[in-house]
């Protein structure tokens, strides 16, 4: 059978790909390949590692698509795929965390910049405001937060993050709409604690002093 064809399914491509087929798989290889690329360049940045991580998720999908049951479009499972075959490269390769004294003075080399006391340092503040993110994108529901993270982070459309959540395009920017608000919001929150904070310890110090 020619999965070059121009009249063959990708159901069909599916089912004989499942059944061992190499040219089914060929032929989803080679219509899903670059979604895949494109999503893997813009987890990690490295054209050459994100074209690694792309043979390395149809690797995945090549020992796994028989267990692949349709419950949902192939494209969710194979987004799924790829992003867990990302996710654990990161933990492969053990990518290093910037340093404390990088994020100091990233220019020096052996002579570092030494943080003065009582001084605010505005990249350690945005690293700050960077985990505060991160932990109010976690706090959001499931549905929120993948909104979120494929629209914002990976730059689909609303059209496909629809089509990879299994919802109405209409869904998809209401939900992307409320989980910005909450971020929002849960950002608002997290600065007034922090503000409150800040005055307390101001008027302890005080009191301690006089």
């Amino acid at each position: 059978m020619n999965c070059n064809a121009q009249n063959f399914s990708e159901a069909e491509a599916l089912r004989q790909a499942q059944q061992g087929d190499a040219d089914a798989f060929e032929f989803l290889y080679r219509r899903h390949s670059p979604r895949v690329y494109a999503l893997c360049l813009r987890m990690v940045k490295n054209p050459a590692h994100a074209e690694d991580l792309t043979q390395d998720t149809f690797l995945a999908v090549f020992r796994g698509i028989r267990e692949f049951r349709g419950q949902s479009a192939f494209s969710t499972w194979l987004h799924r795929v790829t992003r867990n075959t990302v996710l654990m490269g990161f933990r492969k390769r053990r990518l290093q965390e910037t340093s404390l004294d990088e994020i100091i003075d990233p220019e020096s080399d052996s002579a570092r910049s030494r943080a003065e006391f009582g001084v605010t340092d505005a990249r350690l503040e945005g690293t700050a405001d960077r985990m505060l993110l991160r932990s109010a994108v976690r706090r959001l529901s499931h549905g929120f937060r993948a909104t979120l993270l494929l629209h914002d982070l990976h730059g689909y459309e609303h059209s496909e993050v629809a089509a990879i959540l299994g919802c109405a395009t209409g869904t998809s920017k209401s939900q992307l709409h409320k989980a910005r608000l909450r971020v929002r919001q849960m950002l608002a929150k997290s600065a007034r604690r922090s503000k409150i904070k800040s005055a307390c310890r101001h008027t302890s110090a005080r009191r301690l002093a006089a």
